[in-house]
């Protein structure tokens, strides 16, 4: 039941991501999200998220709601782009298998096979981030401004479906268990998504990642420089 790109034919996939705001062969969106965990016994101090509690840090890529890939083995305090760099689902587009991309916020680096959008950040916050000498500080107006505003909108899908997702399964599971349990509880979320079952009121209250923000491939900067100017 987790399948990647999904359940659907790739075109019907590329056709729903671009009925929302236009951005054409988006496969999915991926993103990490915090579950929390008790205190595990071994190497408690891995397990310490950035907010200060013990979690599994999970990758998810969705189309429609439907988780289509995760990643349930690693501890809270690694980073986004550390899981998808080493996760197989990465290495499946290195390798050139899919026609097309994914859509990711600034915690991950921009790729041609996974689009970020362009940096808005002020030179203050760019040193916080220490990424002035990686990003454009700030999107220029026209087709750089329209291609965040595309992004914003079509990523927002993964934002919502971690929502669905944490409001259906609210439970503090232990570290031995957490990866299995993850994984049923995504298995689960995707019938209910498939059958149309009703969920609770959703809550996204993720904030934008507060780390560090990687570099930018070169190829990755010039893949969204040519989407932004032939589409946008």
């Amino acid at each position: 039941m987790v399948v990647f790109p999904g359940h659907k034919p790739v075109r019907n996939i590329k056709e729903e991501f671009n009925r929302i705001a236009g951005l054409l062969n988006v496969l999915g969106c991926v993103d990490g999200t915090q579950i929390p965990i008790t205190a595990p016994g071994e190497n408690e101090a891995d397990y310490v998220n950035r907010k200060s509690f013990h979690s599994i840090n999970v990758q998810i890529c969705d189309a429609a709601y439907i988780v289509t890939n995760v990643e349930a083995k690693w501890p809270g305090s690694v980073h986004d782009s550390r899981i998808y760099r080493e996760c197989r689902l990465s290495n499946r587009f290195a390798r050139g298998e899919f026609d097309g991309y994914l859509l990711g916020d600034r915690g991950y680096p921009c790729q041609p096979s996974l689009l970020t959008p362009y940096c808005a950040f002020t030179p203050e916050a760019a040193r916080h981030f220490w990424c002035e000498r990686t990003v454009t500080l700030t999107p220029e107006p026209g087709p750089q401004q329209r291609l965040n505003v595309a992004h914003c909108r079509t990523r927002a899908q993964v934002e919502m479906t971690i929502g669905i997702l944490k409001s259906r399964f609210q439970c503090l599971v232990t570290p031995e268990r957490a990866c299995d349990i993850i994984v049923a509880c995504v298995v689960l979320h995707n019938i209910a998504i498939i059958r149309g079952k009703q969920h609770p009121a959703v809550q996204i209250n993720d904030p934008a990642d507060d780390h560090p923000i990687p570099a930018d491939v070169q190829d990755g900067r010039a893949a969204r420089d040519l989407i932004a100017r032939n589409y946008f």
